[in-house]
């Protein structure tokens, strides 16, 4: 019999016009008047984050904007942001933005009353403690950060991703608003969306999985694999984005109680390498770990084909794993995923490097079937060659 736990504290208010509403949202919690609102240039030059702060202001709410966040976070932002936070006397985090925002915000949130580096955290060395309320207001479909106990941070130093993970690092709110991502650009739009496709997938295969995590997983793909292509082709279609903030969310849920896996460990080291969009990495190489995956744990694989409408009850396991590979294969070229050859910056003289990364990933060992050195090598090389 299977022992688990699942548990989210986080309120989550969902609906088109929500992020209108952040102020009587906010009246209504205990997280004082001084908020630090983090974010990325892009988002804000987008014009989402100036209504938002200037509905706070109006409210009476004292707001300090702070911006300088990358595509992959480092611990060098997340350090300044946590000083502008401690300086400045404020007592709440609102992260605006993709999972590089939201991320970050959870980072200023932890580090900004209790000091510490990241490292320090991730190695047990300071407990996670007297942590900033935490709002969250996502403008892509993909992390579901906004939902999740985890922070995902570069080492600017060793190029290594580091994850501050602990209950207490859920955000106190959630607001989805899907208007919010209707000028995301097509590109991002596939990248995020297959993020999340990702999370949902190894949430529900991880070896750390539950039944909890797989009901939320198996909803979360069917939404996605049948609304990312919509959304992408029309960025403005109410009810696809709709459906990929939502299907995002319950990805979030899903991996949030669970775990991601061997797709995340090799992206991550990819983004810590080459600071690739983290998206665009756990893209390119899904195809080949779920094809690596699946011969040795065909039926929960068969499982997930059915959820995503690539296989059906009448088909047997190994014809519904066969038809997983070639619809996800399929499903990946019509957004136009880059091949990993095409990315920029990749070198093959860094394979062995971005291996070792991938290696010494906290997630690896939740991989379903058990991966190691080779086996990784042989997936990068694959992805690589585009030998599917």
């Amino acid at each position: 019999m299977q022992s688990y736990s699942y548990f989210c504290n986080t309120r989550i208010e969902m609906g088109i016009g929500k992020a209108e509403q952040i102020s009587n949202l906010l009246n209504s919690l205990e997280i004082g008047k001084s908020i630090l609102i983090v974010s990325d240039k892009g988002v804000v030059n987008a014009g989402i984050v100036h209504p938002i702060q200037t509905a706070l202001e109006e409210s009476g709410y004292r707001v300090e904007l702070f911006d300088s966040v990358s595509q992959n976070p480092r611990d060098t932002e997340c350090l300044a942001g946590a000083k502008i936070f401690k300086e400045k006397g404020m007592e709440a985090v609102v992260a605006i933005g993709g999972g590089s925002a939201m991320d970050t915000g959870k980072a200023i949130a932890l580090f900004g009353p209790n000091g510490g580096t990241p490292i320090e955290y991730v190695e047990g060395k300071r407990p996670y403690t007297n942590i900033a309320p935490i709002i969250c207001i996502p403008s892509t479909a993909g992390t579901g950060s906004e939902v999740t106990r985890s922070s995902v941070i570069t080492e600017s130093a060793t190029h290594r991703k580091l994850t501050l993970k602990d209950a207490s690092l859920r955000p106190t709110l959630a607001v989805l608003d899907p208007k919010l991502t209707f000028t995301v650009p097509q590109a991002v739009t596939a990248a995020t969306g297959v993020d999340a496709l990702v999370h949902a997938i190894e949430g529900y295969t991880c070896k750390v999985t539950n039944p909890i995590s797989q009901a939320l997983g198996a909803r979360a793909m069917r939404k996605i694999v049948e609304s990312l292509p919509i959304a992408f082709k029309d960025g403005e279609n109410e009810k696809a984005r709709y459906a990929m903030l939502e299907g995002s969310l319950l990805a979030g849920l899903c991996f949030g109680s669970s775990d991601v896996a061997a797709v995340h460990c090799l992206a991550e080291a990819l983004g810590g390498l080459y600071d690739t969009p983290h998206g665009v990495a756990n893209a390119v190489f899904l195809p080949y770990v779920l094809k690596f995956n699946a011969e040795a744990e065909e039926h929960i694989h068969a499982e997930i084909a059915r959820h995503m409408l690539f296989a059906t009850v009448s088909d047997s396991d190994e014809s519904a794993v066969n038809k997983l590979l070639t619809g996800i294969r399929e499903w990946t070229n019509q957004l136009e995923i880059p091949k990993l050859k095409d990315l920029p910056g990749i070198r093959m003289e860094d394979f062995e490097t971005i291996v070792e990364l991938a290696v010494k990933n906290n997630s690896t060992p939740s991989n379903v079937r058990k991966i190691g050195y080779e086996d990784y090598m042989s997936i990068l090389k694959e992805a690589y060659d585009d030998a599917y």
